[in-house]
């Protein structure tokens, strides 16, 4: 299925509350972490292993409402503070996130570019997705 972008606020509503596990990367264009953890998701979301999770990107400054709605704030932060301690003039805080939902719901959330906390939330998610087929198997057995 690979990434597919929300472009509106009623799609990820209606894409939230499908009852299946969907991941979302909130992202930003001008966010390096974010540009530099993009193939990671892509090939995460190709993998057969993770088949019945749903995954999505949304543009945090295309797509303020959902934005704000789920809590995330993008602040990037130029400042002579952060040279003089050695960090990264461009200092980007929340970004990007990856969101976890199942039922409407936030599970979980991760902040920053770690391909390791992100593959544990697939994983988590795989987890809704491996539930759901477990009880549909049941079900036609009863009948």
């Amino acid at each position: 299925m690979g990434v597919q972008e929300i472009t509106s606020y009623e799609e990820y509503q209606e894409i939230i509350n499908s009852g299946k596990p969907v991941v979302i990367d909130f992202w930003a264009t001008w966010c390096g972490p974010c540009k530099a953890i993009s193939p990671v998701l892509e090939q995460l979301s190709d993998e057969e292993d993770f088949a019945g999770i749903e995954f999505y990107k949304v543009d945090v400054d295309d797509q303020e409402q959902i934005s704000q709605e789920v809590g995330i704030r993008a602040v990037c932060i130029t400042s002579v503070v952060f040279l003089v301690f050695g960090c990264d003039p461009l200092f980007c805080l929340q970004m990007p996130t990856f969101a976890l939902f199942k039922d409407g719901n936030k599970i979980k959330d991760v902040v920053g570019a770690d391909p390791e906390k992100l593959k544990n939330l697939i994983n988590e998610a795989n987890e809704f997705a491996g539930g759901e087929e477990e009880k549909e198997e049941e079900e036609e057995e009863e009948e």
